[in-house]
C-alpha cells in the first residue's frame, strides 16, 4: 500500500520548479543555502555571547565553501552577537547562490564583515 500523498503548497511547487531548472552546481549551492538557513533558524533565541575577548584564530582552509566559511567565522568570533552578522552573511550567501558571485570573493567579504564587527566589539583597538 502506498503512503498518502502529501499536499504541497504553491511556494513548495515553485521552489521545486525553480530547483529543477538549475544545473547541478547551482542545485548544490541552493541546497547549501537552504541548509544554512535551516541551521540558523533559531538564531534570535541565542543567549549572551561568551566572555572570550580574542578571536580563536581558526585558519581558512583551501577550497572552503561559503557555508563552511560562515560556520568557521562564527566559531572564530564567539564573543560577537550573531543576529546582525548572520543577516549580513545571509545577504552575501544570496549573492553567491543567486547572483553567481564566486565563493572566494564572498568569503573575502565575510572575513572583512566579521573582522569589522570584532573591531567594533573591541572598541576599535584592533
Amino acid at each position: 500500500m502506498l503512503p498518502p500523498k502529501q499536499a504541497t503548497s504553491p511556494r513548495q511547487r515553485e521552489l521545486l520548479a525553480l530547483f529543477r531548472q538549475l544545473n547541478e552546481q547551482a542545485q548544490e549551492s541552493l541546497l547549501d543555502y537552504a541548509r544554512f538557513l535551516a541551521q540558523h533558524k533559531g538564531v534570535q533565541a541565542e543567549s549572551a555571547p561568551p566572555a572570550r575577548l580574542e578571536p580563536l584564530g581558526l585558519p581558512r582552509p583551501e577550497g572552503e565553501s561559503v557555508v563552511a566559511a560562515i560556520r568557521r567565522l562564527s566559531q572564530n568570533y564567539p564573543m560577537l552577537h550573531k543576529d546582525e552578522l548572520l543577516h549580513q552573511a545571509s545577504a552575501l550567501m544570496s549573492a553567491h547562490v543567486l547572483q553567481g558571485r564566486t565563493a572566494l570573493e564572498v568569503i573575502d567579504e565575510l572575513e572583512q564583515l566579521f573582522m569589522e564587527a570584532y573591531r567594533n566589539y573591541a572598541g576599535g583597538e584592533v
